[in-house]
């Protein structure tokens, strides 16, 4: 009698079609060309959760460098203050404060000009 591996390969097919909604033509509907197409995406998923932290700093850090140029001061001394006068503020942080609180961004402002005169 011929046997099939039956349930587990159709778990698996499933498994594979259901990640791989969404996907255009043959890249939805194929065993092979879905399963190569995963591969791909997960690649890119992995590389781009990294690439997405590089790219929050970097907007967080414009953000600094133009509310410190409001306030007079360049993004490397700020920092530079900062580290001068021991204040532990991320980046993130920082931005935030600076949008949705300038009154506290200007007293940090002013305790990092202080630290660096």
């Amino acid at each position: 009698m011929r046997t099939t591996i039956g349930v587990a390969r159709r778990r698996k097919k499933n498994r594979l079609f259901k990640k791989a909604k969404g996907y255009v033509g043959g890249r939805r509907r194929l065993l092979r060309t879905v399963k190569e197409t995963l591969v791909r995406a997960e690649a890119f998923a992995f590389r781009d959760r990294r690439a997405r932290k590089r790219e929050f700093r970097k907007l967080w850090i414009i953000r600094i460098n133009a509310a410190c140029r409001e306030r007079g001061m360049r993004y490397s001394e700020f920092i530079a203050g900062l580290n001068k006068a021991a204040i532990e503020l991320d980046r993130k942080t920082l931005s935030e404060m600076a949008i949705h609180d300038p009154a506290a961004f200007d007293a940090v402002v002013e305790k990092a000009k202080a630290a660096n005169a």
